[in-house]
């Protein structure tokens, strides 16, 4: 899109001839429009002040050019610890600096965008680059071992499996290779020492992407470089670079800026030494600020319109653009020109040719977050593998025997002295279980609150027996109850609310944030049951900061509009204030009247509330259980929020039981709800999840440090310094003296408040108050800051001896900062990794991978769950997961809910017609993975369990696909797993119990109970018909009571699942 074509032309004119080149009146996102405009060929370098302004600047010029032309350089991140984010910092800049030698000759066009602080870095000498770059293009000869030691020369580090810049694997005919100039690692398959292919490949699925005909792997460029080693970066610009600064007046004495004295420059501002006479005049000025103001908006677009003035609205997103374009259209019927999947930083209109480009952020007044390209993607698959990997050492639960110890993968002869591998389970008084491969369904880890070791079983006993029946007769007694009341209140008669109006549109888009696709089903689902006749029951269940709050205020709104009242119910005094604040803030353009009820207000408050309630003259009140108590009468309460039910006392939540039975209620609860009770409650209670986080919410950097004074002081007065407030967490109280006497020492004038859980409850709440108002710059305490707890101003916290803390808790710590638009940042204090248990040490690595919030971590939260069912299901469960463990408790929950539907007539799973709950399967073909294949434990397993969850064969042959994309052909022995694989699931849906396949026969047993409905089943009858078709292939035989056929003739596994076929 053109834009100030007269003054751009006269600027391109000037590029031509002139030596230094002013501009004036170019301001906000305009430059970049321009700047893509006039800048037409060969290397452009553009200094900005820092590194934000540089991202922002990428992220316009991404959008207003075409191919792959914008390169971001930033430093090097010197001062960060290892982590995803020092990665796509290295990738950034040694790709930018790649690409700039590779336009020596100034002959392609190439914008670099960088800062100061990176321009001043050094790089090698061109000469040593160009000599450290490997070159790999298909069909080349060159070996294993040459590329191993160029590797390794180069500081690689080799792997089992490559998940960052700088390292390496091989497997077999295969090697991996993470490059620094490129943000996807590559696959490079041989045959012999030919190079027959090259892929890039995905790290989180391990899988290839793309093919490439070559390849160039570069050492990492980013690193340090020593003052006789290194030159200035600009050294490595071509001649005729063309420089674009803001003003000198910021650069004058940085070294970089004396270095630019060789090229062509152009300032964005005029310098205050200059002679302005000649500059480039624009006259650009920024986009009218509409505070979310949709009547100001329209206002706005209709007097420019009449003007003359062509309007046009940037928005990367489609579901943005329709609700603008429906709140203009209601408004005032005028909707101006969207552009869309592009977005600019800042908004403006260009009044030298008319022109308006406004940003879809701005109008919303939202956080505008970025994404820079060549960012290193997360590898949180690899971490969660390894969260959930067998080492031997490990509990495991088998599901017929208990819990016992895993002893690794071992191999075994059979009677014919074939090879056949076995997992090795060890229990008490040094009993021992072989479990074959293919009933790895049977074995889980042993997951349970956090480091509480288990009871290991003994075989034989009987106690592991009594505990399965005992826990699976109590889920169906809760379930049974909650069937019970659901059913009841679906025949109650409730209020049905009006469809959703004006006004409730026009404050759903005034939302900070971007709907997730989650909300936006959750407030649909929500909407559509208070617009049902019957009273709402529907628990939403989302992450700390996940936007449940946005939900409650939208349903609230709903209610107010149709005159109804609404109660909100908070756990505690200083949630009431905070949802106060969060409610009003939101509300506050609104025809609605809030208020809030906790001890802090005083008698004569509270009594004018209770008159204003029953007079229905509150529309909305916010406070603890005492709304529940005598003389809250409300005239007509319509809607009741409940926040965190599981933290009120059982007399409350009697009360609530009254109460709900005929008005709607809203449950938010951030406490996650595992998987399997998720589907099993379905049955029992209406409910929405929350699983992504908003796109713009910002992720808090997470790094993991040493105590070292002279950091924390710079990260406590880098905090102080931007205004804002910061926690520290210790987690033993009688220690905080100390902490706080070191604290005091490094920071002399801070303000330090002292809170822990052994405090009077009154004080406690008191001291978090002053807190919140801002009279302390930090809280020093324990891990008890309250789980809602919101303070947008605390935007650093520092966990000191984070490795004795459990994942779920270092997550829920970490979700109290980063609630506003700010930067946030995590800093885990450990001592030095070395002395830390591997166990902690994953832990570590696991929250500083996963510091985007939602997704991976719900996975790695398991402990989370835990807590997640027992506050559902009630404590005594809690203590069944404690014996069992938590995937094993899960199948046997899920198992209850199926033999409770089944007993009470609705299935709450959707059962296929099964006969056979696992066909066992008996061969003396070798059918495992072979150690020359893939020789790394942990990986063998994952691939064993994951065959043996695979019920249908297009998945199996997906997975047959993956492996030989990973680690090359595979041999027979894995061939044939495959197959027998493919058996047993067959075998199971034919109805066998069990099969044979032996000495070239096929024997195939029938279910043994002859009462079974099996042999009244269509399945049943198939067989024998299929059997009298084929009676040359086929005998059906009975002995000892069992029904089974025999067929001859089967040599090898591809051979007997083809005769298996034909009984389908």
């Amino acid at each position: 899109m053109l834009i100030s074509s007269a003054s751009s032309e006269k600027l391109s004119g000037k590029l031509v001839s002139g030596k230094d080149i002013y501009c004036k009146g170019l301001f906000l996102s305009a430059r970049w429009f321009v700047f893509s405009q006039v800048a037409s060929g060969g290397t452009n370098v553009i200094v900005l002040p820092d590194r934000e302004s540089a991202e922002y600047c990428s992220s316009d010029l991404y959008a207003l050019t075409d191919g792959d032309i914008v390169f971001y350089l930033p430093d090097s991140g010197k001062g960060v610890e290892r982590s995803n984010y020092k990665s796509s910092l290295g990738v950034q800049r040694t790709s930018a600096v790649g690409r700039i030698m590779s336009n020596a000759d100034n002959s392609s066009r190439l914008f670099i965008v960088t800062y100061p602080e990176a321009l001043e870095e050094l790089v090698p000498a061109p000469d040593k680059i160009n000599s450290s770059i490997l070159k790999i293009s298909e069909g080349q000869e060159i070996s294993h071992d040459t590329i191993r030691d160029i590797l390794a020369g180069q500081g690689f580090e080799r792997v089992d499996f490559v998940s960052a810049p700088g390292q390496y694997s091989i497997r077999g005919a295969i090697i991996d290779i993470f490059s620094y100039s490129f943000n996807y690692p590559f696959r490079v398959s041989f045959f012999g020492d030919e190079v027959e292919k090259i892929h890039v490949f995905d790290c989180n699925t391990q899988l290839s992407v793309e093919e490439r005909k070559e390849v160039e792997i570069f050492p990492d460029l980013a690193a340090e470089t020593s003052e006789a080693e290194g030159v200035s970066l600009a050294s490595l610009f071509p001649e005729g670079t063309v420089a674009w600064l803001d003003s000198s007046d910021m650069y004058k004495d940085r070294s970089f800026f004396h270095d630019l004295n060789r090229f062509r420059r152009v300032f964005l501002e005029i310098p205050l030494d200059a002679d302005p006479g000649d500059a480039v005049a624009f006259n650009i000025t920024p986009q009218p600020v509409f505070n979310k103001n949709f009547e100001l908006l329209t206002a706005d677009i209709r007097q420019n319109m009449e003007r003359g003035y062509k309007v046009f609205i940037f928005s990367d997103k489609n579901s943005q653009i329709e609700r603008l374009k429906s709140i203009l259209i209601e408004n005032s019927g005028l909707v101006p020109e969207f552009v869309a999947g592009k977005n600019i930083h800042s908004g403006f209109v260009d009044q030298e040719d008319r022109i308006c480009c406004y940003s879809d952020h701005e109008i919303f007044d939202r956080f505008h977050r970025v994404s820079v390209r060549r960012t290193v993607e997360k590898s949180e698959q690899l971490t969660l593998n390894d969260l959930t990997a067998f080492n031997i050492g490990d509990y495991v639960v088998h599901i017929d025997h208990g819990v016992g110890v895993f002893g690794g993968l071992v191999r075994m002869r059979d009677d014919k002295g074939r090879m056949h591998e076995v997992v090795k389970l060890m229990y008490k008084d040094g009993d021992v279980v072989f479990v074959s491969v293919h009933s790895l369904n049977k074995i889980s880890r042993f997951r349970s609150k956090d480091g509480v070791p288990p009871k290991v079983n003994k075989l034989g006993s009987k106690t592991w027996q009594n505990l399965k029946l005992s826990a699976k007769s109590k889920i169906k007694d809760i379930a049974k109850d909650l069937i019970q009341l659901y059913a009841k209140r679906k025949t109650t008669k409730g209020f049905a609310y009006s469809p959703d109006s004006y006004l409730q549109e026009e404050l759903e888009s005034s939302f900070m944030y971007e709907d997730t696709p989650d909300q936006e089903s959750a407030n649909k689902a929500v909407k559509k049951d208070m617009e049902d006749n019957s009273p709402m029951d529907r628990l939403v269940c989302g992450d700390v900061g996940f936007g449940k709050t946005e939900i409650a205020i939208r349903a609230a709104f709903k209610a107010v509009t149709d005159g109804k009242q609404v109660a909100v119910l908070v756990p505690t005094t200083i949630l009431s204030l905070q949802h106060y604040t969060t409610f009003s803030s939101r509300l506050k353009d609104f025809p609605c009247t809030i208020d809030y009820v906790s001890r802090l207000r005083t008698t004569k408050e509270i009594n004018d509330i209770k008159d204003r309630l029953k007079n229905g003259q509150l529309d909305i009140v916010i406070g603890t259980h005492k709304l529940l108590g005598k003389g809250f009468d409300f005239k007509d309460l319509g809607l009741l929020i409940i926040d965190e039910e599981q933290k009120f006392g059982v007399s409350t939540k009697e009360k609530l039981r009254q109460v709900k039975a005929s008005v709607d209620t809203l449950t938010l609860t951030a406490t996650p709800i595992p998987r399997t009770l998720q589907f099993s409650l379905l049955g029992a209670r209406d409910l929405s999840i929350i699983n992504t986080p908003p796109p713009n919410r910002i992720p808090t950097q997470t790094e993991i440090i040493l105590f070292d004074k002279d950091e924390i002081r710079s990260i406590i007065n880098y905090e102080l310094n931007r205004g804002g407030q910061l926690f520290f967490i210790h987690n033993k109280v009688e220690e905080l003296p100390s902490i706080h006497e070191i604290l005091h020492r490094l920071v002399p004038d801070m303000k330090i408040c002292v809170a822990h859980g052994q405090m009077e409850s009154k004080e406690l709440e008191n001291r978090m108050l002053d807190f919140i108002r801002g009279d302390y710059d930090m809280l020093l305490c324990t891990t008890i800051i309250e789980n809602g707890l919101d303070i947008p101003n605390a935007n650093t916290i520092i966990i000191n001896q984070a490795q004795n803390i459990g994942l779920s808790d270092l997550h829920q710590l970490r979700g109290r900062v980063g609630r506003s638009g700010r930067k946030a940042f995590c800093y885990l204090i450990v001592p030095p990794l070395v002395t830390i248990t591997d166990d902690a040490r994953r832990r570590l690595k696991a929250i500083e991978e996963f510091s985007d919030l939602g997704s991976g971590f719900n996975i790695a939260m398991q402990d989370l769950d835990i807590r997640g069912a027992g506050n559902l299901l009630g404590a005594e469960q809690s203590g069944f997961i404690t014996d069992m463990g938590y995937e094993t408790y899960q199948k046997i929950l899920a198992e209850a809910m199926e033999e409770l539907g089944v007993e009470t007539g609705i299935s709450t799973v959707h059962t296929d017609e099964s006969f056979v709950e696992d066909c066992t399967i008996e061969t003396d073909q070798p059918a495992m993975i072979p150690d020359s294949y893939i020789d790394i434990t942990a990986e063998k397993i994952r691939i064993y369990k994951q065959l043996d969850g695979m019920t249908s064969d297009k998945e199996i042959d997906r997975i047959k696909s993956q492996l030989v994309d990973r680690f090359g052909e595979m041999p027979l022995e894995l061939d044939n797993l495959f197959d027998v694989v493919k058996i047993r699931n067959l075998g199971g849906k034919l109805g066998f119990e069990k099969i044979i396949i032996k000495n070239g026969m096929m024997i195939m047993f029938f279910i043994a109970n002859q009462m079974s409905p099996y042999y009244k089943s269509k399945v049943f009858t198939g067989i024998l018909q299929n059997i009298n078709a084929n009676d040359r292939l086929f005998n059906i035989k009975q002995s000892e009571g069992k029904l089974k056929i025999v067929s001859r003739g089967i040599d090898s596994l591809p051979k007997a699942l083809q005769t298996l076929n034909i009984l389908k």
